[in-house]
């Protein structure tokens, strides 16, 4: 009667380590088994490769200045000294390696561009509105200036507005 205890305890022991062993190798990734999950049913792209859209009837975290086909924004940023000390670093930032430090298009780069950076002073850009200058800052001018709204934030755009007013054409 105890041999067959032993032998039942024995088959028991040798069956369970032969599941234990069977799953060991997918533990072990001997075997390698696709496992659904969301994650790899949804399309996936890289960073920027293919941006959505905005829904429809949804403004951005921008604000509506981020909507395209609206028209001119207006300049919702006062032009006091706090906004055009911010724009004049920003300017020297991210402007003035084309347009020059005082926006006469004479920056360093500007030599080895085929397409010459404008003169921020001239009448021609100061007669634009603010908000022809901030979506040409937002956008950029195909093939001359590139777009800068990933690089800068919209209240920053505005600062450098705020400053680009304060440059006169040189009597």
């Amino acid at each position: 009667m105890s041999f067959d205890w032993y032998k039942r305890l024995f088959l028991v022991l040798v069956a369970l380590g032969a599941i234990f062993g069977f799953l060991m190798l997918f533990a072990f990734d001997v075997i390698k088994i696709e496992w659904i999950s969301f994650m790899e049913i949804q399309p996936s792209y890289k960073w920027n490769e293919k941006p959505l859209p905005v829904p429809a009837r949804s403004v951005p975290i921008d604000g509506p200045v981020s909507i395209p086909n609206i028209g001119a924004p207006e300049n919702p940023v006062p032009a006091d000294g706090i906004s055009i000390a911010r724009g004049q670093q920003l300017f020297s930032i991210h402007c003035a390696m084309c347009h020059g430090p005082q926006g006469l298009g004479n920056g360093q780069v500007a030599a080895f561009l085929a397409n010459k950076p404008a003169n921020l002073t001239s009448d021609v850009v100061q007669a634009k509105s603010d908000g022809s200058l901030f979506l040409t800052i937002s956008n950029g001018i195909t093939g001359r200036m590139p777009a800068l709204n990933e690089n800068l934030t919209p209240r920053e755009r505005w600062d450098i507005v705020n400053f680009l007013r304060t440059l006169k054409a040189q009597p």
